[in-house]
C-alpha cells in the first residue's frame, strides 16, 4: 500500500463532498429525528383513518416538511418563553402568554396548510385534533429517543 493509498483512505482526507453530507455529518440528531418523524407519520397512517398519505415516499417527504415547520415552531416557542420569563409587568407577561397560545394552537393550522398546499390530496393529516396528537407524538417520541441516545448519565 503506498503513503498516497494510505492518506486517501485516513478518515482525514474522507470529507463530506457536498452540502447535504456537511449537513448530516454537522447534525445526525436532525437526521435521527426524521428517521423518528417517518416511522410516528407511517404509524399514525396506519392506524388513524383520517390521516393519509398515497405512498412511503409521500410520508417521508411530509416527514421532512414535519420536521423543518416544527423546527421553526420550536425556535418561536422558545423565543415566547424567554420573553415570557423576561416580562417585568404584568401586561408584558399576558402579551407573551397570548402569544405563546396563538404559536402553539395556530402551529397546528400551519402545518394543515402547509402538508395541503405542497402535497394536495395526495397526505392529509386529518383536521386539528389528530394533527395536534400528531404533533404531540412527534416531539415525545423525539424527546424520547434523544434522551435514550444521547443522555451521558451514567446509572450505577
Amino acid at each position: 500500500m503506498t503513503a498516497e493509498s494510505r492518506r486517501a483512505a485516513s478518515p482525514e482526507s474522507r470529507r463530506p463532498r457536498g452540502p447535504v453530507r456537511r449537513w448530516i455529518r454537522a447534525r445526525p440528531a436532525d437526521v435521527i429525528d426524521l428517521f423518528v418523524y417517518v416511522v410516528v407519520l407511517n404509524l399514525a397512517i396506519e392506524y388513524t383513518p383520517s390521516v393519509i398519505s398515497e405512498s412511503f415516499t409521500l410520508s417521508l417527504l411530509t416527514a421532512a416538511l414535519l420536521k423543518i415547520a416544527l423546527e421553526v415552531v420550536l425556535l418561536l416557542k422558545g423565543q415566547i418563553l424567554a420573553r415570557l420569563h423576561a416580562a417585568d409587568t404584568r401586561r408584558a407577561k399576558i402579551a407573551a402568554a397570548v402569544s405563546l397560545w396563538v404559536v402553539a394552537a395556530g402551529s397546528k393550522l400551519v402545518v394543515l396548510e402547509l402538508v395541503d398546499l405542497v402535497f394536495g390530496d395526495a397526505v392529509s393529516l386529518g383536521g386539528f385534533v389528530p394533527v395536534t396528537l400528531l404533533v404531540v407524538a412527534l416531539l415525545a417520541s423525539r424527546g424520547a429517543v434523544r434522551r435514550l441516545l444521547y443522555d451521558t448519565a451514567t446509572t450505577a
